[in-house]
């Protein structure tokens, strides 16, 4: 666990300027094995939060407590060889290998050369590169290719506890949703202690266990699980800052129930023009692959055989009993209003309207408030 206690941060006055308050008496706990979300708009305090943990930044009062160990008891560099760290540009070595940038920190904690490169190809296996990718140079390698191999070095040690400070902030949105699933997963499998920084209330929301909302001035706004924020925003710095649309973000959190569903007619890859337009009256027709959704097409407007080329890919799939809000949107973005589920395998069980969703919501109950839970968590409004 790490514990802030009344923390606060103040850089001197220079150049003619008044001292400056970064973060202002700090208290939260990040839980063990949990993710926790430092979010907020630019000049709360994030970083400097984040950078305080592995002494990189020293508070000017208060205390941080790892495993109810005073951090400033600890040697700087002793604390940092047991702290993973990931930052928005990777940070990797150009003049080493791969597989060298991740075997870094285990020699310098004393691991042979041998043992630390075998370990750094254990965990680039485990974020996705495996193979020949170990020999290659940074220059060699995509945006998110580089961000997994800094993922990857930070794991290289086993460390308990990781620090990310916007790490997939400077890739392409696809990419930064792949990788944010691989870090889940990666979670999932490690449960690691974790600190996450994002000015992205989306990923804030999709990441953490809890979220720490932080107000410009370094002040905790409220601090509590991703759905219990966004049905319960504190006060109108917050709500605002979750955004208004806070109602169809909470959806994700909802599983769907028992959906009414359609058995869809579905015809296959290659299917002829002819076979397509007997296959259904309406104007879409949903095309398969061994069952997997691939897209829809028009029948009355094919000439030739169905392939990939001729589908519209514009609708979104969602899970039987996935997040309600993947369902809504799987509707929503289908081109013939019918909403794509499939199983857990990918395959197709039948298409749902937002009208049905929707019903469904309104049966959704919200969160209790419970007034106990909320006060801790906020800092008060001056």
């Amino acid at each position: 666990m790490i514990r802030f206690e009344q923390v606060t941060k103040s850089f001197p006055a220079t150049g003619g300027r008044e001292s400056m308050v970064a973060v202002d008496e700090l208290s939260l706990e990040a839980p063990t094995g949990q993710i926790t979300v430092l979010v907020g708009p630019s000049g709360c305090g994030k970083t400097t939060s984040l950078r305080m943990i592995n002494r990189m930044i020293d508070p000017t009062s208060g205390r941080i407590l790892i495993d109810d160990q005073d951090i400033a008891s600890v040697n700087p560099a002793r604390l940092r060889r047991g702290i993973g760290y990931v930052i928005q540009s990777a940070g990797l070595f150009p003049h080493r290998t791969v597989v060298d940038n991740v075997a870094t920190v285990p020699m310098l904690l004393g691991t042979g050369r041998k043992k630390a490169r075998d370990r750094a190809r254990e965990v680039l296996e485990l974020v996705g590169l495996p193979g020949d990718f170990a020999e290659r140079y940074p220059s060699q390698l995509s945006g998110g290719q580089q961000q997994r191999v800094g993922v990857a070095r930070a794991l290289a040690a086993d460390p308990p506890v990781m620090l990310m400070d916007e790490p997939f902030s400077a890739v392409d949105p696809i990419v930064r949703e792949q990788l944010q699933d691989e870090f889940l997963r990666l979670q999932d499998e490690l449960g690691k202690t974790i600190v996450f920084v994002t000015h992205d209330i989306d990923e804030a929301i999709k990441l953490g266990d809890q979220v720490a909302v932080m107000r410009v001035g370094g002040r905790l706004a409220q601090l509590a699980e991703p759905a219990y924020l966004l049905a319960h925003p504190i006060d109108d710095f917050v709500a605002d800052f979750v955004g208004r649309d806070r109602g169809y973000r909470a959806l994700g959190f909802s599983e769907a129930p028992n959906l009414p569903m359609s058995n869809e007619p579905s015809v296959p890859l290659g299917t002829t023009p002819e076979e397509a337009r007997a296959a259904t009256s309406d104007r879409w027709l949903l095309v398969v692959d061994e069952e997997v959704p691939q897209g829809w097409v028009e029948p009355a407007r094919i000439e030739a055989p169905i392939e990939p080329s001729m589908l519209d890919r514009g609708g979104t799939v969602a899970r039987v009993h996935g997040p309600l809000r993947a369902s809504l949107d799987a509707a929503l973005s289908s081109p013939s209003r019918r909403g794509v589920l499939v199983d857990d395998d990918g395959r197709l069980v039948g298409t749902v309207r937002a009208a049905d969703v929707v019903q469904a919501i309104e049966r959704v109950e919200r969160p209790e408030i419970d007034p106990a839970e909320i006060a801790p968590t906020a800092a008060p409004v001056e």
